[in-house]
């Protein structure tokens, strides 16, 4: 999942490249209805002391209604306050764990293995020795930030992209929306000519996208800007594209869907993903309405991802 547009606030120590290797001690978890409330108390809980290390709020895609607030901390937390926030909020009590002291990144890039998607291979550095000579490699590392083509949505993005490339598509103006490590943008740009856009809402994402294209040899070839959607300067100005990727949530693919669509030319393809199976038809269905044809459908175990173009 894509952290930047999963985690609607998420605050990140002063040194986000440490906390990268090793995650806090302890967690708070708890639910509650409505956005506006759980929104209220991840403020709340910024403010305790020891202040924690990051806070994030989450919908819960099951239809109920319920968003989960999770907060992390390297100290033990205070008890006490977090049952006093969650009796004033309406939530139900706070869940605490204490974590192990574990490098995950260190974990997650012994045990991840390249991953090839449709001509692209991504790797990580552990696995340099590995690339083949005739597919495009894309250099990501385990980060805070999501995409290294594990994920049934980054690879069904992947595999959308490939197949639009055989199919003689061309993108010379390229988005990619909540972009996370920029592979979607990177893998554009290893294909075809012109600059290609990467957008994340979070600042920590957009940093990681930068570092993953300065390592693949893409520096002026993909622009990292922070941005919630396509609400930045610099996307404006390079509208109408010719292709967007937005691999984010059924929530925020749905309520950007005007500023999707209106930001595509016309013939234009969106990849739409971060979708449950489930989800898809009514994903599917807002973007119709507003002026987008079915182009193509992948289901990637509970996952689907959704090419569209647009008629208008």
């Amino acid at each position: 999942m894509k952290r930047s547009w999963r985690a609607l606030r998420q605050r990140q120590p002063n040194d986000p490249r440490r906390k990268s290797q090793m995650m806090p001690t302890f967690t708070a978890l708890t639910t509650l209805p409505g956005k506006d409330s759980a929104e209220a108390i991840a403020e709340a809980i910024e403010t305790l002391t020891p202040e924690p290390t990051g806070v994030g709020v989450f919908e819960i895609e099951d239809g109920s209604g319920l968003w989960e607030i999770g907060a992390y901390f390297e100290a033990p937390p205070d008890q006490v306050a977090l049952a006093l926030l969650a009796v004033m909020h309406g939530a139900k009590p706070f869940t605490i764990s204490e974590l192990p002291e574990v490098d995950w990144v260190a974990k997650v890039r012994r045990d991840l293995s390249p991953v090839v998607a449709g001509r692209f291979f991504l790797y990580g550095s552990h696995d340099a020795d590995k690339v083949p000579a005739d597919l495009e490699p894309l250099l990501i590392e385990a980060s805070m930030a999501f995409g290294t083509g594990h994920h049934g949505t980054t690879l069904g993005c992947l595999r959308a992209l490939d197949r639009l490339a055989v199919q003689g598509f061309v993108g010379h103006s390229v988005a990619d929306v909540g972009c996370g490590t920029a592979v979607l943008a990177m893998a554009a740009a290893r294909i075809w000519p012109g600059v290609m856009l990467a957008s994340d809402i979070d600042e920590v994402a957009v940093e990681v996208a930068e570092a993953n294209v300065a390592a693949n040899g893409l520096t002026g070839r993909v622009e990292c800007v922070q941005a919630a959607g396509l609400d930045h300067p610099r996307l404006r100005r390079a509208a109408p594209f010719d292709l967007i990727f937005a691999n984010i949530l059924k929530g925020p693919l749905i309520e950007l869907g005007p500023d999707v669509t209106s930001s595509l030319r016309s013939g234009g393809k969106v990849i739409l993903s971060g979708i449950l199976n489930d989800q898809a038809k009514d994903v599917l269905g807002v973007y119709s309405r507003l002026g987008n044809s079915l182009d193509h459908v992948e289901e990637i175990g509970d996952w689907t991802t959704i090419v569209m173009q647009r008629s208008s």
